[in-house]
Protein backbone atom coordinates (compact mmCIF):
# COMPACT_ATOMS: atom_id res chain seq x y z
CA UNK A 1 0.00 0.00 0.00
CA UNK A 2 0.62 0.94 0.71
CA UNK A 3 5.17 1.27 0.53
CA UNK A 4 5.68 1.06 -0.97
CA UNK A 5 2.50 2.41 -0.10
CA UNK A 6 6.05 4.22 -1.15
CA UNK A 7 5.01 3.67 -4.77
CA UNK A 8 3.24 1.88 -4.12
CA UNK A 9 0.32 2.85 -3.50
CA UNK A 10 5.11 3.26 -3.54
CA UNK A 11 1.53 1.44 0.14
CA UNK A 12 1.23 0.98 -0.29
CA UNK A 13 -1.06 1.03 -0.73
CA UNK A 14 -0.89 -0.08 -1.65
CA UNK A 15 -0.40 2.64 -0.68
CA UNK A 16 -2.58 1.57 -3.96
CA UNK A 17 -4.21 -1.95 -8.19
CA UNK A 18 -9.23 -0.94 -13.25
CA UNK A 19 -11.30 -1.63 -15.35
CA UNK A 20 -15.06 0.28 -15.73
CA UNK A 21 -14.71 1.77 -12.34
CA UNK A 22 -11.29 0.99 -11.72
CA UNK A 23 -8.18 2.67 -12.42
CA UNK A 24 -5.58 2.04 -9.40
CA UNK A 25 -4.51 2.97 -6.62
CA UNK A 26 -1.90 3.98 -6.88
CA UNK A 27 -1.63 6.52 -9.96
CA UNK A 28 0.76 8.88 -9.83
CA UNK A 29 -0.41 12.42 -8.70
CA UNK A 30 0.61 15.59 -10.91
CA UNK A 31 4.24 16.99 -11.34
CA UNK A 32 5.50 19.76 -9.53
CA UNK A 33 8.48 20.15 -6.51
CA UNK A 34 6.10 17.95 -3.52
CA UNK A 35 7.76 19.93 -1.21
CA UNK A 36 6.70 23.10 -2.80
CA UNK A 37 4.34 25.46 -1.21
CA UNK A 38 1.32 23.72 0.67
CA UNK A 39 -1.80 22.52 -1.29
CA UNK A 40 -4.23 22.78 1.59
CA UNK A 41 -4.81 25.42 4.11
CA UNK A 42 -7.35 26.38 7.09
CA UNK A 43 -7.04 29.10 9.45
CA UNK A 44 -7.54 27.87 12.63
CA UNK A 45 -6.65 29.25 16.34
CA UNK A 46 -2.92 30.17 17.37
CA UNK A 47 -0.27 27.57 17.80
CA UNK A 48 2.47 25.43 15.70
CA UNK A 49 1.11 24.49 12.34
CA UNK A 50 1.29 21.27 11.19
CA UNK A 51 2.71 19.90 7.07
CA UNK A 52 0.62 16.65 6.67
CA UNK A 53 2.93 15.21 3.77
CA UNK A 54 2.12 11.85 1.63
CA UNK A 55 3.89 9.23 -0.73
CA UNK A 56 3.38 9.43 -4.59
CA UNK A 57 -0.04 7.38 -4.68
CA UNK A 58 -3.41 8.49 -4.09
CA UNK A 59 -4.45 6.61 -0.93
CA UNK A 60 -1.41 8.32 0.71
CA UNK A 61 -2.42 11.27 -0.50
CA UNK A 62 -5.99 10.51 0.40
CA UNK A 63 -5.06 9.80 4.16
CA UNK A 64 -3.08 12.92 4.41
CA UNK A 65 -5.98 14.88 3.31
CA UNK A 66 -8.04 13.21 6.04
CA UNK A 67 -5.13 13.76 8.62
CA UNK A 68 -5.51 17.55 7.70
CA UNK A 69 -9.20 17.45 7.55
CA UNK A 70 -9.10 16.36 11.24
CA UNK A 71 -6.32 18.33 12.57
CA UNK A 72 -7.98 21.62 11.16
CA UNK A 73 -11.42 20.57 12.83
CA UNK A 74 -9.61 20.19 16.07
CA UNK A 75 -8.40 23.84 15.83
CA UNK A 76 -4.61 23.03 14.80
CA UNK A 77 -3.62 24.76 11.30
CA UNK A 78 -2.73 21.58 9.04
CA UNK A 79 -1.38 21.87 5.28
CA UNK A 80 -0.79 19.09 3.01
CA UNK A 81 2.51 19.02 1.01
CA UNK A 82 1.32 15.39 -1.27
CA UNK A 83 3.36 13.19 -3.77
CA UNK A 84 6.98 13.83 -1.80
CA UNK A 85 7.98 10.77 -3.05
CA UNK A 86 8.57 6.95 -1.91
CA UNK A 87 9.32 6.36 1.43
CA UNK A 88 12.99 6.34 1.55
CA UNK A 89 12.40 10.05 0.57
CA UNK A 90 9.80 11.35 2.70
CA UNK A 91 10.96 9.63 6.14
CA UNK A 92 13.90 12.10 5.56
CA UNK A 93 11.16 14.95 5.35
CA UNK A 94 9.89 14.02 8.42
CA UNK A 95 13.19 13.76 9.86
CA UNK A 96 14.11 17.06 8.72
CA UNK A 97 11.05 18.66 9.41
CA UNK A 98 10.45 19.57 5.21
CA UNK A 99 7.03 17.69 6.59
CA UNK A 100 5.53 17.36 10.42
CA UNK A 101 4.12 13.85 9.45
CA UNK A 102 2.99 11.57 6.99
CA UNK A 103 0.49 8.36 6.65
CA UNK A 104 2.75 5.58 6.72
CA UNK A 105 2.09 1.65 6.81
CA UNK A 106 3.02 -0.49 10.06
CA UNK A 107 4.63 -3.54 8.21
CA UNK A 108 7.05 -2.01 5.77
CA UNK A 109 8.28 0.87 7.69
CA UNK A 110 9.54 -1.25 10.20
CA UNK A 111 11.12 -3.46 7.18
CA UNK A 112 12.51 0.05 6.68
CA UNK A 113 14.08 1.05 9.58
CA UNK A 114 15.32 -3.02 10.60
CA UNK A 115 15.69 -4.70 7.32
CA UNK A 116 16.29 -8.25 10.04
CA UNK A 117 12.62 -7.58 11.35
CA UNK A 118 10.92 -10.98 12.00
CA UNK A 119 7.93 -10.03 13.32
CA UNK A 120 4.74 -10.13 10.73
CA UNK A 121 1.83 -9.73 13.14
CA UNK A 122 -0.45 -7.01 13.04
CA UNK A 123 0.58 -6.53 17.00
CA UNK A 124 4.24 -7.83 17.30
CA UNK A 125 5.23 -5.18 14.25
CA UNK A 126 3.20 -2.29 16.19
CA UNK A 127 5.26 -3.26 19.71
CA UNK A 128 8.42 -3.67 17.60
CA UNK A 129 8.31 0.18 15.94
CA UNK A 130 9.20 2.53 18.38
CA UNK A 131 12.49 1.10 19.60
CA UNK A 132 13.85 0.93 15.99
CA UNK A 133 12.88 3.91 14.94
CA UNK A 134 15.40 6.87 14.48
CA UNK A 135 15.45 9.45 17.39
CA UNK A 136 12.93 12.23 16.93
CA UNK A 137 10.52 9.63 14.93
CA UNK A 138 7.72 8.02 16.37
CA UNK A 139 3.63 6.71 15.48
CA UNK A 140 0.55 7.05 16.69
CA UNK A 141 -2.02 4.26 16.88
CA UNK A 142 -2.51 1.89 13.97
CA UNK A 143 -5.99 1.54 12.16
CA UNK A 144 -7.93 -1.03 11.53
CA UNK A 145 -7.50 -0.55 7.83
CA UNK A 146 -4.58 -2.25 6.09
CA UNK A 147 -3.31 -1.99 2.49
CA UNK A 148 -0.80 -4.72 1.81
CA UNK A 149 1.15 -5.27 -0.59
CA UNK A 150 0.57 -8.57 -2.67
CA UNK A 151 1.15 -11.28 -5.72
CA UNK A 152 -1.95 -11.14 -8.14
CA UNK A 153 -2.54 -12.86 -11.03
CA UNK A 154 -5.32 -13.12 -13.50
CA UNK A 155 -7.65 -16.21 -12.89
CA UNK A 156 -6.27 -18.16 -16.65
CA UNK A 157 -2.51 -17.60 -14.61
CA UNK A 158 -4.03 -19.00 -11.58
CA UNK A 159 -5.99 -21.92 -13.35
CA UNK A 160 -2.99 -22.82 -15.43
CA UNK A 161 -0.59 -23.43 -12.69
CA UNK A 162 -3.49 -24.55 -10.18
CA UNK A 163 -2.17 -21.50 -7.87
CA UNK A 164 -3.77 -20.29 -4.69
CA UNK A 165 -0.95 -19.64 -3.32
CA UNK A 166 2.56 -17.90 -3.53
CA UNK A 167 3.78 -21.26 -2.84
CA UNK A 168 1.99 -22.91 -5.11
CA UNK A 169 3.49 -20.75 -7.52
CA UNK A 170 6.88 -20.94 -6.91
CA UNK A 171 8.12 -23.76 -8.80
CA UNK A 172 6.87 -21.67 -12.37
CA UNK A 173 8.41 -18.27 -11.14
CA UNK A 174 11.87 -19.07 -13.61
CA UNK A 175 9.03 -18.78 -16.39
CA UNK A 176 7.06 -15.48 -14.93
CA UNK A 177 7.31 -12.32 -15.77
CA UNK A 178 6.51 -9.85 -12.33
CA UNK A 179 4.95 -5.89 -12.73
CA UNK A 180 6.61 -3.94 -9.46
CA UNK A 181 7.53 -0.38 -9.02
CA UNK A 182 11.61 -0.47 -9.15
CA UNK A 183 12.21 -0.41 -4.96
CA UNK A 184 10.73 -3.91 -5.15
CA UNK A 185 14.04 -5.23 -6.58
CA UNK A 186 15.82 -4.73 -3.20
CA UNK A 187 13.11 -4.19 -0.77
CA UNK A 188 13.39 -7.27 2.30
CA UNK A 189 9.56 -8.08 0.96
CA UNK A 190 10.05 -8.47 -2.55
CA UNK A 191 12.57 -10.31 -4.82
CA UNK A 192 14.98 -11.00 -1.38
CA UNK A 193 11.83 -11.73 0.62
CA UNK A 194 10.42 -13.94 -2.59
CA UNK A 195 13.80 -16.01 -2.71
CA UNK A 196 14.45 -16.53 1.04
CA UNK A 197 10.75 -17.66 2.08
CA UNK A 198 9.60 -19.53 -1.20
CA UNK A 199 12.58 -20.30 -3.05
CA UNK A 200 11.02 -17.92 -5.96
CA UNK A 201 13.01 -16.54 -8.42
CA UNK A 202 11.30 -14.63 -11.55
CA UNK A 203 12.26 -14.65 -15.04
CA UNK A 204 12.45 -10.59 -14.73
CA UNK A 205 10.81 -8.00 -12.69
CA UNK A 206 9.70 -5.40 -15.20
CA UNK A 207 9.30 -1.85 -13.42
CA UNK A 208 6.49 0.24 -13.22
CA UNK A 209 6.16 3.82 -11.46
CA UNK A 210 2.48 4.03 -11.09
CA UNK A 211 2.38 1.08 -8.31
CA UNK A 212 0.29 -1.27 -9.10
CA UNK A 213 -1.91 1.49 -11.50
CA UNK A 214 -3.42 1.50 -14.77
CA UNK A 215 0.06 0.59 -16.78
CA UNK A 216 0.37 -2.23 -14.31
CA UNK A 217 -3.03 -3.37 -14.80
CA UNK A 218 -2.98 -3.30 -18.66
CA UNK A 219 0.66 -5.25 -18.58
CA UNK A 220 -1.31 -7.99 -16.47
CA UNK A 221 -4.26 -8.24 -18.44
CA UNK A 222 -2.30 -8.16 -21.62
CA UNK A 223 -0.40 -11.11 -20.26
CA UNK A 224 2.58 -8.84 -20.89
CA UNK A 225 3.50 -9.80 -17.47
CA UNK A 226 1.87 -13.20 -15.54
CA UNK A 227 2.31 -11.92 -11.73
CA UNK A 228 2.23 -7.96 -10.35
CA UNK A 229 2.68 -6.25 -7.10
CA UNK A 230 -0.72 -4.61 -6.40
CA UNK A 231 -1.93 -3.50 -3.25
CA UNK A 232 -5.18 -5.47 -1.53
CA UNK A 233 -7.53 -1.88 -0.93
CA UNK A 234 -7.06 -1.33 -5.36
CA UNK A 235 -10.65 -1.59 -6.31
CA UNK A 236 -9.29 -3.19 -9.63
CA UNK A 237 -8.69 -6.78 -8.36
CA UNK A 238 -12.12 -7.32 -7.43
CA UNK A 239 -13.30 -5.18 -10.77
CA UNK A 240 -11.59 -7.61 -12.77
CA UNK A 241 -11.36 -10.59 -10.88
CA UNK A 242 -7.90 -10.94 -10.29
CA UNK A 243 -6.28 -13.18 -7.58
CA UNK A 244 -4.34 -12.45 -4.83
CA UNK A 245 -2.16 -15.05 -3.96
CA UNK A 246 -2.27 -16.08 -0.42
CA UNK A 247 1.41 -15.75 1.77
CA UNK A 248 1.29 -18.64 4.10
CA UNK A 249 4.99 -17.51 4.69
CA UNK A 250 4.38 -14.00 5.66
CA UNK A 251 6.36 -12.52 2.92
CA UNK A 252 4.16 -9.31 3.46
CA UNK A 253 4.26 -8.06 6.82
CA UNK A 254 0.57 -6.75 8.25
CA UNK A 255 0.53 -3.08 6.94
CA UNK A 256 -2.01 -1.31 9.27
CA UNK A 257 -2.21 2.57 8.32
CA UNK A 258 -0.65 4.48 10.50
CA UNK A 259 0.67 8.47 11.36
CA UNK A 260 4.87 8.85 11.46
CA UNK A 261 5.81 11.92 13.05
CA UNK A 262 8.37 14.13 14.23
CA UNK A 263 7.97 14.85 17.59
CA UNK A 264 9.08 18.08 18.15
CA UNK A 265 5.69 19.30 16.98
CA UNK A 266 2.86 17.37 17.73
CA UNK A 267 1.16 18.44 20.66
CA UNK A 268 -1.27 15.87 22.84
CA UNK A 269 -4.67 17.81 21.16
CA UNK A 270 -2.79 16.97 17.61
CA UNK A 271 -2.38 13.18 18.90
CA UNK A 272 -6.06 12.63 19.66
CA UNK A 273 -7.63 14.11 16.55
CA UNK A 274 -5.26 11.71 15.00
CA UNK A 275 -5.95 8.76 16.84
CA UNK A 276 -9.92 9.38 16.62
CA UNK A 277 -9.14 8.95 12.87
CA UNK A 278 -7.41 5.59 13.30
CA UNK A 279 -9.75 4.40 15.30
CA UNK A 280 -12.41 5.00 12.66
CA UNK A 281 -11.03 3.78 9.49
CA UNK A 282 -11.66 0.60 8.03
CA UNK A 283 -10.14 -1.29 5.11
CA UNK A 284 -13.72 -1.02 2.97
CA UNK A 285 -13.24 2.68 3.87
CA UNK A 286 -10.15 2.47 1.82
CA UNK A 287 -11.76 0.50 -0.72
CA UNK A 288 -14.23 3.27 -1.21
CA UNK A 289 -12.00 5.84 -1.17
CA UNK A 290 -9.48 4.30 -3.61
CA UNK A 291 -12.46 3.49 -5.99
CA UNK A 292 -13.91 7.53 -5.72
CA UNK A 293 -10.48 8.80 -6.08
CA UNK A 294 -9.12 6.29 -9.08
CA UNK A 295 -12.62 5.54 -10.25
CA UNK A 296 -14.88 6.86 -12.50
CA UNK A 297 -15.88 9.40 -9.71
CA UNK A 298 -12.40 10.76 -10.58
CA UNK A 299 -12.61 12.78 -7.19
CA UNK A 300 -9.72 15.51 -6.03
CA UNK A 301 -7.91 13.41 -2.55
CA UNK A 302 -9.06 16.40 -0.79
CA UNK A 303 -12.90 16.30 -1.76
CA UNK A 304 -12.81 12.20 -1.31
CA UNK A 305 -11.34 12.79 2.12
CA UNK A 306 -13.41 15.48 3.25
CA UNK A 307 -16.81 13.44 2.44
CA UNK A 308 -15.40 11.07 4.41
CA UNK A 309 -14.43 13.25 7.56
CA UNK A 310 -18.46 14.74 6.88
CA UNK A 311 -19.65 11.15 6.82
CA UNK A 312 -17.58 9.52 9.84
CA UNK A 313 -19.36 12.64 11.87
CA UNK A 314 -15.74 13.93 12.48
CA UNK A 315 -16.32 17.23 10.51
CA UNK A 316 -19.87 19.05 11.01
Amino acid sequence: MKNQHSNSITRRGFGGLAAGLGVALALTACGGDPLSTPTTTSAATPGAPLVVGSADFPESQIIAEIYAGALNEAGITASTKPNIGSREIYVKAVQDGSVDLVPDYSGNLLSYVDTEAAEVSAEDVYKALPDKLPEGLAVLEPANAESKDAMVVTKATAEKYQAKSIEDLAEHCPELIMAAPATFETRAYGLPGLKKNYGCELKELKPFSDGGGPLTLQALLTDEVQVADIYTTTPSIEDNDLVVLEDPKNNFKAQQVLPLYNTSKMTDAAKEALNAVSRILTTEDLIDLNRAVSGSQKQEPKEAAAAWLKEKGIVK
